[in-house]
């Protein structure tokens, strides 16, 4: 039975991770170590956490919906290649042994941290590239891309808009609605694997679901008063700061 001071901690992570990821991505940092704060174990948090910040994925999508216009075939024949990754992904999840994966978490938390302190260069990186046609590399990287996701949430879609950045080259906006698309995919998947077969607490995910779907509203009005590079610091430093704890753990 969880207390009503934990459902107030859960759902001010939730609210913040949701603000979070509208801003500049990386809110599983905020509420991934929010629920192994309260003594789930990794796995369970990390499933939990999935599947409880599906619907801002879903929302990121529906925000994207007119620059996904004219992009129906591109965005299927990916999607058929996240759905083949993100199955690997949480397939391995799910097989991985808890002492391991506990092993891995500081590690992967950092990765994440990273991964968004570089996304504004990433995406003046691939603003500025005109170069035409698809490599056929790109599956690689969406499979990939799509089986990380799955596995650890975070970074999942800083490292997906780098791949369609380097092969895509169309407009940054489009890429990014694309990239939004494959988000949603992968999580969906995830949630699928992790609600048949993973510990799920399905408590948690009732808290932190509605309060992230708010704070992915509530994000816009927070970008008025800190700006996202502001904001994308505080979380970088943040989860470089967990994934010490992590490790030193």
């Amino acid at each position: 039975m969880i207390e009503l001071s934990e459902i107030a901690f859960l759902a001010g992570a939730g609210l913040l991770a949701g603000a979070v990821n509208a801003l500049a991505g990386g809110g599983t940092l905020i509420s991934f170590p929010a629920l192994l704060a309260l003594g789930y174990p990794s796995i369970t948090a990390s499933v939990t956490n999935a599947v409880a910040l599906w619907p801002g994925y879903l929302g990121g999508v529906l925000g994207y919906r007119a620059e996904l216009r004219g992009q129906r075939r591109r965005a299927t024949v990916l999607s058929a290649t996240a759905v083949l990754g993100a199955i690997a992904g949480s397939s391995l999840l799910l097989l991985t042994p808890g002492r391991l994966f506990d092993s891995l978490v500081p590690w992967l938390v950092a990765f994440a941290s990273l991964a968004l302190l570089v996304q504004p260069w990433l995406r003046k990186r691939f603003e500025g590239d005109g170069r035409q046609g698809t490599s056929r590399l790109i599956y690689v990287g969406v499979f990939l891309g799509g089986c990380y996701g799955a596995y650890f949430n975070g970074g999942m879609g800083v490292l997906l808009l780098a791949v369609l950045g380097l092969f895509l080259h169309d407009n940054l906006h489009r890429v990014n609605a694309v990239r939004a698309m494959l988000s949603l995919v992968v999580s969906t998947v995830s949630v699928v694997a992790f609600s048949l077969f993973g510990p799920v607490r399905w408590e948690a995910v009732a808290v932190v679901a509605p309060a992230s779907l708010a704070g992915g509203f509530l994000g816009t009005r927070v970008a008025r008063l800190m700006p996202p590079a502001v904001l994308r610091g505080v979380v970088v430093v943040f989860g470089l700061g967990v994934a010490t704890l992590l490790a030193l753990r």
